[in-house]
């Protein structure tokens, strides 16, 4: 499941203190600011894993890509859209999140809390100006999460992040009482997948339970800029159902979603990336029209 959206991105309205980034450092023992390591930069946030990411420059409105759960920024989408965004001569930025790809951290600690925080500090620190995000899965329910926090600030939205989470909740609270007990006793569950080597990802019980606050399908979405939701129907992980709960909660009157009949849940075909960059094209023609 894929989602793109715009909006006008206020900087640092959501800082609550002490976000790094700005500058360059020398080495990988500099505090504050940004280091560089080839094209790879990283992100340094005081008491907090440092985050790579990389950027184009470019003109306005910009695009910031949000990867999926467990994905990092050199999948094939983030990639192909980097080279579209390129050819348009528009910024674009890519990240990963704490404890995937290039970022510090180890993903098994991970929060929705935790990534939640390093969209919001990759969005305040490393963008200025109009923004178009296309968020797929975690970065989708990442950035809805976010505009609960501050309605002013417009904010990409999508339904995949919520829908991975609540199935992994759902499918947990659907097993066994004998099941639930052996995740109980060791803590973690292997949720199976076909998006890795192993076939499963190592989901913790504190990621499960911390994961049922952060629901945003049981109320109204405070999210007013155009919308566009995109979900292959073929998708074994996420029902396209979900999107349609999303787009009906989603305040904007501007929310389109498009089905593909035969699109998986990754949405990385090469027809799926032809539809995304039609889809961020008509989004960046809108912004600029908007502005």
């Amino acid at each position: 499941m894929a989602a793109v959206a715009l909006g006008r991105c206020c900087r640092r309205l959501l800082r609550t203190g002490g976000h790094g980034g700005g500058g360059t450092a020398p080495s990988s023992s500099s505090a504050g600011g940004v280091r560089h390591k080839s094209s790879v930069q990283y992100l340094s946030r005081p008491d907090l894993p440092k985050l790579a990411y990389q950027k184009v420059k470019g003109k306005s409105p910009g695009v910031v890509y949000l990867p999926g759960f467990a994905s990092t920024m050199n999948g094939q989408k983030a990639v192909a859209l980097e080279d579209f965004c390129k050819s348009l001569g528009h910024s674009y930025l890519r990240f990963d999140y704490t404890g995937c790809g290039e970022s510090e951290g180890v993903f098994e600690e991970g929060r929705i809390g935790t990534w939640k925080k390093d969209v919001l500090a990759v969005l305040d620190e490393l963008t200025e100006g109009p923004q178009v995000s296309l968020a797929s899965e975690e970065g989708a329910g990442a950035e809805s999460r976010r505009s609960r926090m501050n309605p002013a600030r417009p904010a990409p939205l999508g339904g995949g992040a919520l829908a991975r989470h609540a199935s992994c909740t759902a499918r947990c609270v659907a097993l066994g009482p004998e099941a639930r007990k052996e995740i109980e006793d060791k803590g973690v569950w292997k949720f199976p997948t076909k998006h890795n080597e192993e076939g499963f990802y190592s989901i913790s019980l504190d990621l499960i339970r911390e994961a049922e606050h952060h629901c945003v399908l049981q109320s109204p979405i405070p999210v007013t800029c155009p919308v566009r939701l995109i979900h292959g129907m073929q998708d074994p992980d996420v029902s396209w159902h979900t999107s349609l709960q999303v787009a009906d909660r989603v305040l904007s009157t501007d929310v389109d979603l498009i089905l593909r009949k035969h699109g998986l849940h990754r949405m990385s075909e090469k027809e799926d990336i032809k539809l995304l960059t039609y889809t961020l094209d008509d989004l960046i023609d809108k912004l600029t029209t908007l502005v």
